[in-house]
């Protein structure tokens, strides 16, 4: 019997439903390139790598958790439920192709973990107790292999070696705070890597004290876990949101500058004793401050301190000098962005700098960090950073860095379709060294 051939009008009708189905592909195609749209992100290139050095790309970002969003802060934004945003967050992370990305703030891991293990990278999640969101290193597994790891919990740790348990520790606020470091051994035979470290620091404005206390903390022990694993020649890097400016104390701190006495003076009125540490201490407002970051009180004007005495000589919370000193017996790291663009002498690039718009004093550093780290509605700041604490007998050298965003492209503030998915800007740099078999040298 012969087969039957389909009619003029059946085959019309076909045709017609496969240019339907071809629309809605390229159709769906468009949408999903429209919800992924971000700000394209130029490089600034500083130099070219010697031969035989080695590079790495590092990448930073604070995610913007879907568990913090309150619509209240963000009223320009047009994105703020989780399904408009992690197209873009996904896309902007994978855009910098980086070898080691640190990411806070970071929740609704499966959707996003899978997203980044088919990518090539490994990951190794952290949070603070009681958290729903926490900090996330990811690793590209075939240039690295992670050999160690270790979490800090800031409350817990001891500034003292004397006294009691809360003079120890020598804490303002029971911030639930983390860092979270890994030792990564370059996975081709060779015995070099890094130390990659990310955290996320206490977000009160007015708690410098503790930012100070944490972020001493937090360089004390990145260094003790080199050392302990006998890694001294390996460089570390420190990346996340720290939760300051650069005209900040804990930001002079950090860098070695000098306090200055407007600095010393904030640093000693945040010497207080919150009630998180005290259940002594009196209630004098009914609204406590939220413990997590950016969550609840951010939206109040005053940021004052609440529900805290001042602090005595038992509570043992750290003196200006021996902040200092604690800085001075590690050494203070190098801010790749403020290094890399101060010795950049393009002059395009300087409206891209944070002294623009918020001058430092000549001869002290901060200047040349990025314009804006986090830009909404309500707060344009910098609060974001790379350092990198170089070891004894290697200096890391910067070749290059993502680029900061103008800030009239970031209008009317993140997030925002079609600028990106976070209330933050990622920061991304090239860095290199020798190889331990080559003599050192400084690129930058």
């Amino acid at each position: 019997m012969a087969q039957r051939q389909p009619t003029p009008t059946e085959l019309a009708v076909a045709e017609a439903r496969k240019l339907k189905k071809e629309q809605n592909r390229i159709k769906a195609q468009q949408e999903e390139e429209a919800r992924s749209k971000i700000l394209p992100r130029p490089w600034v290139k500083f130099a070219d790598p010697n031969p035989g050095d080695l590079t790495v790309r590092v990448m930073s970002w604070n995610l913007l958790a879907q568990c913090l969003i309150r619509r209240a802060l963000f009223p320009a934004s047009d994105c703020l439920k989780a399904a408009q945003r992690e197209n873009m967050l996904y896309r902007e992370i994978l855009s910098h192709n980086a070898d080691v990305c640190c990411m806070q703030e970071v929740d609704r891991t499966e959707k996003l973990f899978p997203v980044l293990e088919e990518a090539g990278y490994a990951l190794n999640y952290a949070t603070g107790p009681r958290k729903h969101h926490g900090c996330l290193i990811a690793y590209k597994k075939d240039i690295f292999e992670q050999i160690q790891e270790r979490k800090i919990q800031y409350d817990l740790q001891e500034v003292h070696e004397e006294g009691t348990e809360r003079a120890r520790r020598g804490s303002s606020f029971v911030t639930r705070n983390i860092a979270f470091m890994l030792a990564l051994r370059r996975s081709k035979g060779e015995d070099d890597g890094i130390i990659i470290a990310t955290t996320h620091l206490f977000w009160h404005p007015a708690y410098a004290y503790e930012r100070a206390r944490q972020v001493t903390i937090l360089l004390r022990e990145v260094s003790a876990f080199r050392k302990q694993h006998g890694l001294d020649h390996w460089p570390c890097i420190i990346a996340g949101d720290f939760n300051f400016h650069p005209s900040d104390s804990v930001y002079s701190l950090i860098v070695g500058d000098p306090l200055l006495p407007h600095q010393l003076e904030r640093l000693a009125t945040s010497r207080v004793v919150h009630v998180t540490i005290d259940p002594e201490v009196p209630i004098t407002s009914p609204k406590l401050v939220v413990e997590d970051d950016e969550d609840g009180d951010e939206s109040d004007p005053d940021r004052i301190i609440t529900n805290s005495r001042l602090a005595t000589e038992a509570d043992g919370l750290l003196t200006d000098e021996e902040l200092v000193q604690m800085i001075k017996d590690i050494g203070s790291p190098i801010s790749v962005y403020d290094q890399g663009l101060r010795n950049d002498h393009n002059p395009e690039d300087l409206p891209l700098t944070h002294g623009t718009h918020s001058p430092i004093p000549q001869g002290r550093l901060g200047g040349f960090e990025p314009n804006f780290t986090s830009y909404t509605h309500y707060w344009k700041c910098t609060l974001d950073y790379i350092f990198v604490l170089d070891p004894p007998d290697r200096k890391v050298g910067i070749l290059g860095i993502a680029k900061p965003h103008p800030a009239a492209s970031l209008e009317p503030g993140l997030p925002h379709y079609g600028i990106g998915g976070s209330d933050h800007i990622s920061l991304a740099a090239d860095l290199a060294w020798s190889s331990i078999s080559q003599p050192s040298h400084n690129l930058k």
